[in-house]
């Protein structure tokens, strides 16, 4: 993103970063406990529940990467997002009672524990901690690298102080407020970003005459473009929608504020609230990458050099000043948030779940918890700005990873009594093994799967596969406790 930082951009950005620090003050002074840093004291209710989960789901991709996918493919594009109708029903149908329940039960804080508690197995909490920290590194770094982009388009200050600058405003509020801080931070970057996105969504459906005007322009060029899967086909796109909508299940940053939850009548509206902001929120998704795609094909436009720069050029050409400031807020609010779950659930399979694990919890688990912090986004910051290839890679193999460990372990084994923790550990291998193992082919480019099927698609299957079949095998006899 290079939108050169100018005086209205600058100030907008440094009041949001004031607004988080005050944030992150005052939720540092009502963190006492590993409770307290990790779920939130459990007193969240629905409409914090909703709009943080929203903040943390929706990271810089749906301002950036979003819209350039939708320029780039089409309507084909729309499959990714697609999901985000039914997730929210999802998880809080099939695991927010269930997991709630073992927060009340057995004050459970995170999901490696919660698996662990299941399973009465060790090993299962161990196994599934350390896949999470090996996937959260990737994502951390990802959004940490799309920070850097961000705050250079805002301040002008280069890529690695971008980088370095986000990289210690998140641990700030999230070192010392914990999750309690990205969870008030989240409500209001979640505002922030729904307000900003529904006012480019009405900027977007003006430009070159109206939507009806841009799609003729775009089929006269492309007919694919405007089909029901756009240019990548039908198998790619309901491959989209399989993966994100099954794989939800799997995600550890959104699953993680279940714990959270004052009590279960909070899933009374949870999906409709957080369904709703999701929506909102995603209306630029749709909105930037079509009305760009139309200009361009309208000759309004010249063709970006990057897909990546659809919205910073959308924003700076035909967006009033102000908004385009607060958007470009928006991006930075949105990467945060992410960042910011990663990082507690990292710092808690650091400090919290690996500890107790090996029947050794720690006597400082608080502190420890904000020294976690601080190391694992150094370690991200660093991986960030070593190697784009490596964090890209690392990005794509995370999704895949938390989908196939957490999805059948959690989505199912909560539900089915004789599911055993032989099934899971053998899931967690699968899919450990089959993600890490197709991804770094497909990266080395020794081997790759056929043209619209995903890796993460693949993983996920064969984990399910060997769960139930391990779980069936061990239900004809004594379910075998590992």
């Amino acid at each position: 993103m290079t939108a050169g930082a100018t005086p209205l951009v600058v100030t907008v950005g440094l009041a949001y970063f004031a607004v988080c620090a005050v944030i992150g003050v005052a939720a540092a002074r009502r963190t006492r406990t590993p409770a307290d840093f990790f779920a939130a004291g459990r007193g969240l209710g629905v409409v914090t529940l909703a709009l943080s989960s929203m903040a943390a789901t929706l990271s810089g991709f749906a301002f950036v990467g979003g819209p350039a996918l939708v320029y780039r493919v089409g309507f084909g594009a729309v499959f990714l997002v697609l999901p985000a109708s039914i997730t929210a029903t999802l998880t809080a149908w099939v695991l927010g009672r269930p997991l709630r329940a073992l927060a009340v039960r057995h004050g459970v804080l995170t999901l490696p524990e919660a698996l662990g508690t299941r399973y009465g197995s060790p090993r299962v909490h161990a196994a599934s901690a350390i896949a999470l920290l090996i996937a959260v590194v990737g994502y951390v770094a990802t959004n940490l690298l799309a920070l850097g982009l961000a705050l250079d388009a805002i301040f002008g200050c280069g890529l690695a102080a971008g980088v370095a600058l986000g990289t210690a405003a998140t641990v700030a509020y999230t070192a010392t407020g914990g999750i309690l801080a990205g969870v008030w931070t989240d409500v209001f970057q979640g505002l922030l970003m729904a307000l900003a996105s529904a006012a480019v969504f009405v900027v977007a459906a003006g430009a070159g005459g109206g939507p009806a005007v841009l799609i003729r322009a775009i089929a006269a060029e492309s007919p694919t473009w405007v089909g029901p899967w756009g240019t990548v086909g039908a198998t790619t796109a309901l491959s989209w929608f399989f993966v994100f909508g099954i794989g939800t299940l799997g995600q550890p940053h959104v699953l993680h504020k279940f714990f959270m939850m004052r009590d279960d009548r909070v899933l009374r509206w949870y999906p409709a609230l957080m369904t709703g902001a999701l929506g909102v929120t995603l209306l630029l998704y749709v909105g930037v990458g079509l009305a760009m795609r139309g200009l361009v094909a309208l000759g309004l436009e010249s063709a970006p050099v990057r897909p990546d720069d659809v919205t910073p050029i959308f924003l700076l050409r035909h967006v009033p000043p102000l908004l385009a400031a607060l958007v470009f807020s928006g991006v930075a609010a949105a990467i945060m948030s992410t960042v910011n779950a990663f990082l507690n659930v990292g710092a808690a399979a650091l400090t919290h779940d690996l500890p107790r694990a090996a029947g050794r919890p720690l006597a400082r688990p608080l502190a420890a918890g904000r020294l976690a912090t601080v190391a694992l986004a150094l370690a991200a910051a660093g991986v960030a700005l070593w190697s784009d290839a490596l964090v890209a890679f690392l990005a794509i193999f995370g999704w895949g990873l938390f989908a196939s460990v957490f999805t059948p372990a959690l989505a199912i084994g909560l539900h089915w009594p004789a599911a055993s923790a032989r099934a899971a550990l053998a899931s967690i291998g699968t899919g450990v093994t089959l993600t890490l193992g197709l991804e770094s082919l497909a990266a080395l480019r020794v081997a790759a799967l056929p043209a619209g099927v995903p890796v993460a698609g693949i993983s996920l299957v064969a984990a399910t596969a060997v769960f139930l079949a391990v779980g069936a095998l061990d239900a004809r006899g004594e379910v075998t406790r590992v």
